[in-house]
Parts: structure tokens; C-alpha cells; sequence
């Protein structure tokens, strides 16, 4: 009797159990389940409609009904010597801006990370423009470039060089760009190796001392490869947020002169907005994605996997 009575108690006990196995296993999909629909939501099928709007031919201004066009906009695209234009200036910007922006912060956390008096001002006053928004710091720049009244121009003028309208000019307009670019971002990758060079051991530079290494031998054989992945964080953001260039545009030249300054997502923001071409928008936002995509595929399969990590 007791064996007959025993049975339907352990079948009682199983059934919670397996209930709580069957919670265990979808309870972590669960708890990625917001982070998906969020995912799929705002960038997997906003790419998948652009991929198929950009093979329809939609002129919004005309009010014309979608045509399939197939890869036109594509052909189009990079037939066109204003396209061709638009992405040499898009590589000069970001392969020009991000050696200088990952090199100066670089620079700049190595010697605020010393000792000294005055130390945490410097690190504020570096890390100032980042906190910026960007519209009011190319407002700022604006006024410097300004001919006749700019901070620039009478500096320049000082050393007896003839003033020149940086922004005015096709030679110097992009470089302009660049350098209140590499100004804005500096300060915000400094941080980011201020950070790495606090978390390196001090054993290893104690050694070094000890052998009597130089200051110069510690850090190229010590600090840089040790630094090595916040340095490969901050040059695909750098990377990416160059690509991603279109506010200062705006409001400093428009994509001027001559197309000088006109980027990537500047040139999709006339397309879209200014030629109401969503087609060729499309094939402009399928291109951008297809750039970050390869830069990401770099990074995570060649770049990666080359870097010490402590």
C-alpha cells in the first residue's frame, strides 16, 4: 500500500519541476526578447525597406506610383561624377579626421594622466568641446572661419599670410571640416584611454624601470599594445561617426563649395529631401550600411582578433 500511495505523490512532485525546466529554458529568450523586437524593429527591417525601395524608382515631387527599376539607382549612382565626388570626400574625411582624432587623444591622455598641478582642470577643459552639441560647436568655428572677423584669419594674419575664406574656398573647405571634427572628438576619446591607462599594471613599468628602459621604450613596447583594444574601440567609432557626418554640414557649408564638403549622408539627406528621390536615397542608404557592415566585418574578423587582450 505504501508503494501504491508513494507513486501519485511523485507524480505530483515532477510535474512543478518540469514546468519550472520548460520556464528555465525560454527564460532567456524572454529576457532578450525587448532587445530583439527593439532590434528588429529600428534597424534590421528599416534596412530590409530600403534594400527594397531602392530598387523602385520614387520621385515624391511628381507624385508618381513606385516603378521597378531594378538596380538603376545603383547604375546611376555610380555613373554619376557627383557621386564619385561625394565618396572621395567621404573617405579623405574619415581616414583624414579619425589618425588625427584617435592621435591626439592619445597624446593628450598620456600627459594628463601625470601627476601635476592643475591635472583635472586640463582634463575639463579638453573634455569640454565633446559635451558641445554639435551645432552650437560649428556655430563657434563659423564665427572663427569668418573672413575680416574670425580668430583664424587674424592669427594667420599675424604671421603675414594673406587671409583666405577657408570655407569659401573648394582647397581648404574640407579641411576645415576636418579639423573642427577632430576638436569636437578628441576630448571624448581621451577619456577613453585616460581610463585604459589607469587599469594598466604598474608591475610591468616597475620592471621595465628596473632593466632601464627608457620613457620611449616603455611606451612603445608597453603602453601601446597594452592599449591596443581601446584603441581599436575609439577608431571604428571615430570611423563610423565620420561616415555618420552631416550636422556641421548644414550649418557651415551646405555640402559647398563646388561640392566640396558634400558627405556621404549629406548627399542622401538632398536626395531624400531636396530631389525628393527616395529611390536613389535608398540605394544611398543601402551603400552607407554596406560600408559600416564591411568596416564592422574588418574589425571583428581581421583587426580583432590581432590585439592582446589583458
Amino acid at each position: 500500500m505504501a508503494a501504491q500511495t508513494s507513486a501519485p505523490a511523485g507524480g505530483r512532485e515532477t510535474a512543478p519541476r518540469r514546468r519550472r525546466g520548460a520556464a528555465s529554458v525560454w527564460q532567456p529568450y524572454l529576457m532578450l526578447a525587448p532587445a530583439l523586437i527593439l532590434l528588429l524593429a529600428f534597424t534590421i527591417y528599416p534596412i530590409l525597406a530600403a534594400g527594397y525601395m531602392s530598387l523602385f524608382k520614387i520621385n515624391m515631387a511628381t507624385q508618381q506610383q513606385m516603378v521597378w527599376a531594378g538596380l538603376d539607382n545603383y547604375r546611376e549612382l555610380f555613373a554619376s561624377g557627383l557621386f564619385r565626388q561625394v565618396m572621395k570626400n567621404t573617405f579623405i574625411f574619415a581616414f583624414g579626421t579619425t589618425p588625427f582624432s584617435v592621435g591626439l587623444a592619445l597624446f593628450l591622455a598620456v600627459q594628463l594622466n601625470k601627476r601635476f598641478r592643475g591635472s583635472a582642470l586640463f582634463r575639463t577643459v579638453f573634455f569640454y568641446p565633446t559635451v558641445i552639441p554639435m551645432m552650437s560647436a560649428a556655430t563657434i568655428w563659423l564665427f572663427m572661419y569668418t573672413p575680416q572677423y574670425g580668430v583664424i584669419g587674424r592669427i594667420l594674419a599675424l604671421f603675414g599670410v594673406a587671409e583666405v575664406n577657408l570655407l569659401g574656398n573648394s582647397a581648404t573647405a574640407l579641411p576645415a571640416i576636418m579639423l573642427m571634427t577632430v576638436w569636437k572628438e578628441a576630448g571624448y576619446f581621451m577619456l577613453f584611454y585616460l581610463a585604459g591607462l589607469q587599469n594598466l599594471p604598474e608591475e610591468l613599468y616597475e620592471a621595465a624601470d628596473l632593466d632601464g628602459a627608457s620613457g620611449w621604450a616603455q611606451f612603445r613596447f608597453l603602453t601601446l599594445p597594452l592599449l591596443m583594444p581601446t584603441t581599436l574601440f575609439v577608431t571604428t567609432v571615430s570611423l563610423i561617426n565620420a561616415f555618420k557626418t552631416v550636422d556641421q554640414l548644414f550649418l557651415m557649408t551646405a555640402g559647398g563649395p563646388n561640392n566640396a564638403t558634400n558627405l556621404l549622408l549629406y548627399h542622401l539627406y538632398e536626395q531624400a529631401f531636396s530631389f525628393y528621390d527616395r529611390g536613389k536615397a535608398a540605394a544611398l542608404t543601402v551603400i552607407l550600411v554596406g560600408i559600416l557592415m564591411i568596416l564592422a566585418i574588418i574589425q571583428n574578423q581581421w583587426v580583432d582578433k590581432r590585439i592582446h587582450y589583458h
